[in-house]
């Protein structure tokens, strides 16, 4: 078998000592040292093919150098983007990344969390599923590092880093009432947690600030795992009333996703018959022929913040960090007509 590299075989080839080259390969005072030398070492590291060794690594610092990541569903691009995110800014401490999705389900999600405890890993970036506040509390006393993203409990005193969800409804339907729009539905989820009932929130003030009263019968609320014919059916009662909606809210790209491949089918043009709003970006929005007005959330702040803040409370104790990013309003074609 070929002898394994070691750091003294790089610091041999660059001539400088084995102590430089463990500092520059493993991130540690990296801004004291020049960038020639570091440029140096890592091409030697590089050509000669070393390889960490882990374990040594992890019997040495007490860590894994692991993170573990649960988000909702991994094959939804909302997601699958913020994983890359984190995937990315966790690689340059020389941290690794395993990831699963919850499916919104909070058995899942504690099981997934405890198969990553087994593995040790040093701390979690979590979505956390509906119902699973008595993991967030578990892993607080048992001190394991954690920071919440896109979503929080406001029960719990924990790092996160997401945006202001009742700012950013507001600012839709705000946008649909100052252009004339009356009679806006909602098509959310039967859901307890917290970032979307503050989108119903603020969904639910822009228009009473109207004087409008907000009508039950414009809000559709389907499960938090439900089929394309439980969003089917909410749009064909929000069009269908005697006095058919106006608008329509989507409160998550995921929603939205089977919105449009829906509306697209329906005898409605958008905006003229129909105007929609909606929450983050889909893959079916790029196919739409009238682009929709959406709010766009800052993921790659997100995911980097997130991960940065988790590194550092697995290095130190640190206080609590609450972050609430400012979210980007891009107006699109589906809100262009003007009623007034």
């Amino acid at each position: 078998m070929k002898k394994k590299v070691s750091l003294k075989d790089i610091a041999q080839k660059v001539g400088v000592s084995t102590a430089l080259v463990s500092y520059v390969l493993n991130n540690k005072n990296i801004g004291r040292i020049g960038k020639e030398v570091t440029e140096k070492i890592k091409d030697a590291a590089k050509e000669l093919n070393y390889r960490t060794n882990q374990i040594a690594r992890s019997l040495k610092t007490n860590r894994t150098f692991i993170i573990g990541l649960i988000v909702a569903d991994i094959s939804n691009t909302f997601w699958s983007s913020l994983a890359r995110i984190i995937e990315d800014e966790a690689e340059k401490y020389n941290y690794t990344v395993i990831f699963g999705s919850s499916d919104e389900n909070a058995e899942k999600s504690l099981k997934l969390t405890n198969i990553l405890l087994n593995h040790q890993v040093d701390g979690f970036i979590l979505a956390p599923a509906e119902d699973s506040l008595s993991q967030l509390i578990f892993l607080q006393e048992n001190e394991i590092p954690f920071v919440l993203i896109d979503r929080y409990f406001p029960e719990i005193k924990a790092n996160y880093v997401a945006i202001d969800n009742y700012k950013a409804a507001y600012t839709l339907v705000k946008h649909v009432i100052d252009k004339g729009y009356k009679r806006i539905g909602l098509i959310t989820f039967k859901s307890s947690l917290f970032h979307f009932q503050e989108r119903k929130r603020g969904y639910a003030a822009a228009i009473e600030e109207n004087n409008v009263t907000v009508m039950q019968t414009w809000i559709k609320e389907v499960g938090i795992n439900s089929s394309k014919e439980a969003v089917e059916k909410a749009i064909d009662e929000l069009t269908g009333l005697q006095e058919p909606v106006e608008v329509i809210l989507f409160a998550s790209n995921y929603l939205s996703i089977y919105g449009l491949k829906y509306i697209v089918n329906l005898p409605l043009k958008v905006p003229d018959d129909l105007a929609l709003i909606s929450f983050d970006e889909s893959d079916a929005a790029d196919l739409f022929y009238s682009p929709v007005t959406h709010i766009k959330q800052p993921l790659e702040q997100m995911g980097q913040l997130a991960t940065k803040i988790l590194l550092e409370h697995i290095e130190k104790r640190l206080p609590i960090s609450e972050v609430n990013l400012e979210p980007e309003f891009i107006i699109r074609k589906s809100t262009s007509a003007n009623k007034n």
